[in-house]
């Protein structure tokens, strides 16, 4: 890269960002402008910017995304029922492409030719902060100085020394973790042991089920077109609503998941996370989908569901097949509508309830009490022609070879 060349970095005020500021002027030659996203994380955002500033960056943004991460891109995760490989429900995989389309965005603004990120060569991160940029920006080049500078945590911490960078006091935790309104990612430590139980220590977001309340608490969750709108009567706009059922579910012990999963870059890892809401909500999403639409239909989506979350883990959420899944996706949410009463009980979150207008359930086609309207004297035909192809195979496999019948013609 050219002298002075603008790089913007994504910016999160932990050791590895911070020191990538005074590295990227040294190593690259670059003026660093950082971007600080909001997407949910706890702490000072505004003391994070100022870090930035004091840590060499010419300029520093922060953007408050909260309301946006939530309806562009955990809205489409959620109507599509988004779990890698069935359990991981993405918090860490939907922020990092939200985060990438800033980067691009602020990158045109200070007319830059590079952005950065603090990903090491080891993760999925990196993937995506690359991806997005390629698919948003194929001009932009990206930097990564962690997979590059290849300085162990001690030689990090001396160098921000070095630079007037300040590093938190006390004892570092043995354990990385990432959160948003989504959920919150734990690994590292005894946790890379996959045999071992994660310790309670490593949860910050959610009560030990077995310190849960002894009462069981139900929330009701209202859907309109496959989104939730509101929780026990209180509308409000998504972000916040998932605010609220972190809180609630949290408090009850769900959302808890420990997962050995199978990482972009080839490896397997044992990632423990924390998502309540998220929990609470796709339970019930699909719940209401149970309740409104047709059986090849739910089907059909399963097969997308488990494609849609695979592309948004592998760092493809800027790609036509995602657009495509999703139109799909949206079109099956049009009676996705109604209330879903959920009870959280010590680490569970059980559906125990649900009504829609759209409903195709029908009590008079399902009951066996009076007013029952099933006609059972047209099962039998149905099932014949329902087994039929299984009939016509079963008696043509039956049926002796030719060659066998010719040879019993000339038996004494």
């Amino acid at each position: 890269m050219s002298h002075r060349s603008k790089v913007v970095l994504a910016y999160s005020g932990g050791l590895d960002t911070s020191v990538s500021i005074p590295w990227l002027r040294e190593k690259k030659g670059a003026d660093v402008v950082a971007l600080t996203v909001n997407v949910g994380q706890p702490g000072d955002l505004e003391r994070v910017r100022q870090k930035a500033e004091a840590s060499g960056a010419s300029r520093a943004y922060l953007v408050d995304a909260r309301q946006e991460f939530a309806e562009e891109f955990i809205a489409p995760a959620l109507r599509a029922n988004a779990l890698y490989e069935g359990i991981y429900p993405l918090s860490t995989a939907l922020a990092r492409p939200l985060i990438g389309r800033h980067l691009v965005e602020v990158a045109r603004r200070e007319g830059a030719s590079y952005v950065a990120h603090g990903c090491t060569g080891k993760g999925n991160d990196q993937v995506r902060f690359d991806l997005a940029t390629t698919s948003l920006a194929p001009d932009l080049e990206v930097i990564a100085p962690a997979r590059e500078w290849k300085m162990t945590r001690e030689q990090e911490v001396a160098f921000a020394e070095q630079h007037g960078i300040p590093v938190a006091a006390g004892p570092k935790s043995p354990y990385s973790t990432d959160e948003n309104l989504w959920g919150r990612s734990v690994e590292c430590g005894v946790l890379e042991d996959p045999a071992v139980e994660p310790p309670e220590e490593v949860y910050g977001w959610t009560r030990s089920p077995e310190a849960a309340p002894d009462e069981p608490t139900h929330v009701q969750v209202a859907f309109e077109r496959g989104l939730p709108v509101s929780v026990d009567g209180h509308r409000a706009p998504l972000h916040e609503l998932i605010v609220r059922l972190n809180r609630t579910a949290g408090d009850a012990g769900v959302g808890r998941i420990d997962h050995l999963e199978s990482r972009v870059v080839g490896i397997k890892s044992r990632e423990v996370y924390e998502c309540p809401a998220a929990a609470v909500l796709i339970t019930a999403h699909q719940a209401l989908e149970g309740l409104t639409l047709p059986r090849d239909l739910l089907d059909f989506k399963r097969t997308v569901e488990q494609r849609y979350a695979q592309m948004v883990y592998d760092g493809f959420w800027f790609s036509p097949l995602r657009n495509a899944l999703d139109a799909f996706v949206a079109s099956t949410q049009e009676r996705v509508t109604g209330e879903v009463a959920v009870k959280l009980y010590k680490g569970s979150a059980k559906v125990v309830g649900r009504r829609s207008p759209y409903s195709i359930y029908q009590h008079s086609l399902a009951t066996y009490s009076t007013g029952d309207r099933f006609r059972p004297e047209m099962s039998e035909g149905f099932i014949y022609v329902w087994g039929l192809p299984a009939r016509t195979w079963a008696a043509i496999g039956s049926k002796p070879t030719v060659a066998a019948a010719r040879a019993a013609k000339y038996r004494p």
